[in-house]
């Protein structure tokens, strides 16, 4: 039998992480230690536990079945022990230092996160923002590795595995270049459908949109001139050209001086966006916060 005194906390937590990455390099670079502390570490595991615990491979490390008969109930022992400690410790986010990592498309990084990073260098100077863009197919596994801190996405797109929370319903808008010749409020279909459009593909080449499917259930069509990887350059586009687009609302706000913003001539779905984080990070103090920070930036927004 395994003498218990001797595993402190610090081997533990190694072991979680380890299981979590199956790779000393990862591992170590997530508990901010060398990779000589993470392997020094391994080597007393394997020791206490009476197995090698981890094999090397080809790409990273395999665990062995006693390592992975241990992995989950090992991680949620270790999480009770981290609710205990938050749910006893004042938390004061001008204190913390920490980076997160938050994944999501370009337009919920110009609609969302930049008015949150206001919010953590008034309130949090000593977090540090990663921005990344979100990788839906890979999301769980990022998070379970603590890649991706948090993650905002559609509702449809969120894994199963993870946890989530609607935060608002977008709305879409047409948006022309100011003085636009050819346009007039209120925009109607037959110039709608006259004009060359710009459409957002992310996965690159497509020229269909949301549009296109209210506007085949008219039987009408449109003539779309160019494909975008993303929305932010969008409104440049429209403004530099005689192009118009079809944008989520907040894509569009903010850029009065460059563009002009219709209600489309037809009824076009939009869409909810979610908060998507990961069970590991739900009850500790840090993601917590900054969870409530954007609700309520939402909720800000959606008032003024």
């Amino acid at each position: 039998m395994t003498d218990i005194s001797k595993l402190d906390l610090n081997l533990l937590v190694t072991l979680d992480t380890l299981l979590a990455e199956r790779n000393v390099t990862h591992a170590a670079r997530r508990l901010n230690l060398s990779q000589p502390a993470i392997s020094t570490r391994l080597t007393r595991l394997r020791d206490l536990l009476g197995d090698p615990l981890l094999l090397p491979a080809q790409r990273g490390m395999i665990p062995t079945e006693r390592a992975l008969e241990l992995q989950e109930p090992l991680h949620q022992a270790l999480e009770g022990v981290r609710r205990v400690v938050a749910e006893n410790s004042p938390f004061d986010p001008s204190t913390i230092t920490a980076t997160i990592a938050i994944a999501a498309s370009d337009y919920v990084q110009y609609a969302i996160l930049m008015p949150l990073l206001d919010v953590l260098r008034r309130d949090a100077p000593g977090i540090k923002v990663a921005w990344r863009t979100i990788n839906t197919s890979m999301l769980d596994s990022q998070m379970a590795r603590g890649d991706v801190s948090l993650a905002l996405s559609t509702p449809e797109t969120a894994p199963e595995t993870l946890r989530m929370r609607k935060i608002y319903r977008e709305e879409y808008v047409a948006i022309a270049r100011c003085d636009h010749p050819a346009i007039s409020e209120p925009l109607d279909l037959d110039s709608f459908c006259a004009l060359d459009h710009v459409v957002v593909s992310p996965e690159g080449g497509g020229f269909k949109g949301p549009a296109d499917d209210a506007l085949a259930a008219l039987g009408r069509k449109r003539n779309v001139a160019l494909s975008a990887p993303g929305f932010l350059v969008v409104p440049e586009i429209v403004a530099r050209s005689d192009m118009i687009a079809l944008v989520p609302r907040r894509v569009a706000c903010g850029r009065s001086g460059q563009i002009q913003i219709f209600d489309p001539p037809m009824p076009v779905t939009g869409f909810d966006m979610a908060l998507i984080w990961h069970d590991r990070t739900t009850t500790h103090p840090l993601y917590r916060w900054l969870r409530d920070q954007i609700t309520a930036l939402i909720a800000d927004a959606s008032g003024d």
